[in-house]
């Protein structure tokens, strides 16, 4: 059985989801009565393969908000996602992806050091991040939405915002590796990292988010993007192809012109027989029947397959071999990235 631990984007996207799912006592509650509210399982999925298999699976939803964050209150956020690992554990799923802010809670507060929760002692193996399929998802978006826009990737600049990070290095190296993309441009906060990347890579110039948006035929976002940032198109090329793979997804909202094309990255599209309601409640997606978060999918991957491991685990460990072995696995089963519905140039 696969498991799926989510949350939602506000105090009053949960208010509301709660009312739908039938818990008023929840519904009009304020953030405090969140930080306290324990995790729950509230939907019970089955998924049928391309092929034919059919598994089942469990929603999880840690009750998590993001204005938790945002108020500094570290303590409940952590202990929500880690709440929500053990009540996975113990109601006997094999493997559980920690979906959105699940998994960036879990490795910037090093919860990994926290190894018993009440009477459950955590099986850390029995996790995954799901960055792997979601980094390469995002790797298949640049390639096939820059053929869709005319951008050869020979001749083209890839800059990647982020790129000390899990997902960000994995897309460096697969670029690096898969590609024949001109030239990188590497940005992240963490200087040392992103220099350890550099040398692993043989290429790539460091350079600030500034300097190296004007420079950029394709931008892959995969950091959180600060609410006081703000991008002036003026300084993008033109056309210029940009993959929001962050979390929450919210370029599309800061940035609008007629040729900078936004693509929702690490996000797959499938034509798998899912039932399951919890999506069409929450909205999360544009075509909620069609459309998965590709960190889901990877657990749905892996119990189709059978392999129970932490197949996503720690910060930068994510290889091009790994990133090729779970992109057979999502062919296989039917899932494809999703990209612009018409060419849009």
């Amino acid at each position: 059985m696969f498991g799926l631990i989510g949350h939602l984007n506000s105090l009053e996207h949960a208010q509301s989801v709660a009312k739908e799912l039938g818990y008023p006592e929840y519904a009009d509650q304020g953030l405090d009565f969140w930080c306290s509210a324990p995790p729950q399982i509230v939907d019970d999925i089955k998924v049928t393969s391309v092929t034919g298999q059919q598994i089942e699976g469990k929603y999880v939803e840690s009750c998590f908000l993001p204005e938790m964050l945002a108020t500094r209150r570290i303590k409940a956020a952590t202990r929500k996602i880690i709440n929500a690992m053990a009540h996975a554990q113990k109601h006997g799923i094999d493997i559980t992806a920690l979906g959105g802010f699940s998994s960036i809670i879990f490795e910037n507060f090093n919860l990994q050091q926290i190894k018993q929760v009440r009477n459950v002692q955590l099986k850390f193996e029995q996790f995954t991040t799901g960055n792997t399929h979601t980094a390469y998802i995002i790797c298949q978006q640049v390639e096939q939405a820059a053929k869709q826009l005319g951008i050869d990737l020979n001749r083209a600049t890839i800059a990647v915002c982020g790129a000390s990070g899990d997902i960000g290095s994995a897309v460096c190296r697969w670029l690096n590796a898969r590609t024949d993309v001109a030239d990188l441009l590497l940005i992240a906060r963490n200087q040392e990292r992103l220099q350890a990347l550099q040398a692993e890579l043989g290429r790539g110039k460091i350079l600030d988010l500034e300097t190296a948006l004007p420079q950029a035929d394709i931008v892959v976002w995969v950091a959180s993007m600060p609410k006081g940032i703000e991008i002036d198109t003026q300084m993008l090329k033109h056309p210029c192809l940009m993959i929001d793979g962050g979390y929450p997804k919210n370029l599309a909202t800061k940035i609008q012109h007629p040729e900078v094309y936004i693509l929702n990255g690490g996000i797959v599209e499938h034509s798998l027989d899912i039932d399951w309601k919890i999506m069409k409640i929450v909205n999360f997606m544009d075509v909620p029947a069609r459309q998965l978060f590709a960190c889901f999918a990877e657990s749905m991957l892996l119990e189709f397959e059978k392999v129970y491991t932490n197949f996503s685990w720690g910060r930068n460990q994510i290889t091009v071999a790994k990133m090729d072995q779970i992109g057979q696995m999502s062919r296989k089963h039917g899932f494809r990235p999703l990209l612009f519905e018409n060419s849009p140039v």
